[in-house]
């Protein structure tokens, strides 16, 4: 399995996710078809840097060797998050009326991540030649 491209793939979705909260959380919570309260605003900015920093975690680390033993916080990190979000997300989706088609895509997303960290940690990864 290719981590680099799995953990440049998560760097850019969750950097989008991130700038999208922190920027513009009033169109984030419209979009989600929630009333951008006070509170709700602040917590979905808040949110947003948490996004912004795991993105940033994982793009400065897209050339570690993950798997196995290998940065196995970083990879169980990512793991949890995916996977306890994609749940929700499907829990969420099942139970309600809403029918909002960011939080399907996002649900999908999701859970393919999770799959892929979850087979990322299953593995051992092989090292490859490097260039000098």
């Amino acid at each position: 399995m290719n981590t680099k491209l799995l953990m440049v793939i998560s760097s850019i979705i969750m950097g989008l996710i991130g700038i999208m909260a922190t920027f513009l959380p009033q169109k984030t919570l419209t979009a989600l078809e929630q009333n951008p309260t006070q509170v709700l605003t602040i917590i979905i900015q808040i949110m947003g840097a948490l996004y912004l920093g795991f993105a940033f975690l994982n793009g400065m680390a897209k050339n570690v060797l993950i798997g196995g033993i290998y940065a196995k916080p970083l990879c169980i990190g990512n793991l949890a998050h995916f996977l306890i979000g994609g749940l929700a997300l499907l829990k969420f989706i099942m139970n309600s009326k809403l029918e909002n088609r960011y939080l399907i895509i996002l649900m999908i997303i999701y859970l393919l991540l999770a799959v892929a960290y979850g087979i990322a940690f299953q593995k051992t990864p092989k090292r490859t030649a490097q260039k000098e």
